[in-house]
């Protein structure tokens, strides 16, 4: 069942910087893609289209058959950016993943527990009350993904989750995206994450869709990556001989 649709959807920050260039795909509900290009390749801005962060300069947007109005943000995708402190706007972490639930009118004390729930969901819960300047590359994340949770979005947007994180960090953050049961768009130059979970992989090469193929699909072609700038997986590579 068809979740998303992007229809012809360009993006042009000013008369010469085109970031995405006719990007057309759809996405079934429960799919898990990961969007995979060089810098500069359009990844990030196309996350932003869709969550309507950023307007689109043409195309058109499509929800469960709905389609979406320009520049206006849409409750139905939520985004976790690439710097989780550009999200955080409480001193603690337990008022910034309310926020949203907040904003809505909902109690402090209610807003808290479901807060603590869904940290605990995470293996977050003892943060709570910690400030948010004093986390973790990897706790901030899952606070950051908390945030996005709690407002029960139907599809979950990520911008490069396990960057700068260290390998136990980036470990625990990618066994949890394995086992959220929602549809995930993820952005990443990680591409040994994207074999651990996409089941589909969108390509991007300066602003174009270069490929779209089911998991692991090129991502075993050494000579389609190098052609859009990047390298073998690791989990790919060839092992040396003795």
């Amino acid at each position: 069942m068809t979740q998303l649709a992007l229809n012809h959807i360009s993006c042009v920050y000013d008369t010469s910087l085109v970031s995405l260039d006719d990007i057309s795909f759809t996405v079934d509900k429960g799919e898990s893609i990961c969007v995979l290009g060089a810098n500069g390749s359009g990844k990030s801005t196309l996350l932003q289209v869709i969550a309507s962060c950023i307007k689109a300069s043409g195309g058109e947007i499509i929800i469960d058959g709905v389609v979406q109005k320009p520049g206006v943000n849409n409750r139905k995708a939520g985004i976790v950016f690439q710097e989780p402190d550009n999200q955080f706007f409480m001193p603690t972490v337990w008022e910034d993943v309310a926020f949203g639930i907040l904003k809505k009118g909902m109690k402090p004390e209610e807003a808290r527990t479901l807060a603590i729930n869904e940290l605990t969901n995470l293996e977050a819960g003892e943060l709570a009350d910690r400030p948010l300047y004093k986390l973790s590359g990897g706790e901030k994340q899952r606070v950051a993904l908390a945030s996005i949770l709690i407002m029960k979005p139907e599809i979950l947007l990520l911008d490069e989750p396990t960057a700068a994180l260290d390998p136990r960090a980036r470990k625990n953050i990618i066994a949890l995206l394995k086992n959220l049961d929602c549809t995930k768009i993820i952005a990443s130059h990680d591409l040994d994450m994207a074999l651990e979970i996409a089941s589909r992989i969108l390509f991007l090469h300066k602003g174009k869709i270069a490929a779209d193929c089911p998991a692991p699909g090129l991502l075993r072609d050494e000579g389609f990556l190098q052609s859009i700038g990047l390298e073998l997986p690791l989990g790919c590579a060839k092992k040396p001989t003795a």
